[in-house]
């Protein structure tokens, strides 16, 4: 695990008299994809803001996207990590189902209905791949309660 220190997550909270607490923030996930471009296009697509696109050295691109209100951003391109496309796992939290699934259809994205409940169960979802899935290299998470196609 690469770890970076920035101001804000140096600093130490205690929980209790005796214990010390580091803050730490998730800020990168890297995703394995198989396409770099349509990834790029996917995530452009779905509003996400667009912070580097770099290749410092041969063999290695570096692409990131940060979604909306996020201090986490995605991670993609090419010699970054040796997990297989399809591998990753993940979850978008959102503050409302219903408003999000309407901006990704909005943008033109095939989204799934909304299902309310604990996570979609496994009728309802797919161990194949979606189109979307396809389109950024990534299995599609069953967890998440409003599944991406196209």
């Amino acid at each position: 695990m690469h770890m970076s220190q920035t101001g804000t997550s140096t600093k130490q909270q205690k929980d209790d008299g005796s214990a010390t607490k580091v803050d730490m923030k998730l800020e990168v996930d890297i995703i394995p994809v198989s396409d770099v471009e349509r990834s790029k296009q996917f995530y452009k697509r779905l509003g996400w803001r667009f912070d580097d696109d770099a290749a410092p050295t041969n063999g290695i691109r570096i692409v990131q996207f940060t979604p909306p209100g996020s201090r986490c951003s995605v991670t993609f391109g090419k010699g970054l990590t040796a997990a297989a496309p399809g591998s990753a796992v993940g979850a978008l939290i959102v503050s409302d189902i219903e408003a999000a699934h309407d901006e990704l259809v909005g943008r033109g994205i095939d989204a799934s209905e909304v299902w309310h409940g604990p996570p979609v169960p496994r009728r309802h979802g797919s161990a194949a791949p979606t189109p979307s899935a396809r389109a950024t290299g990534r299995s599609a998470p069953l967890t998440i309660l409003t599944a991406i196609r196209g």
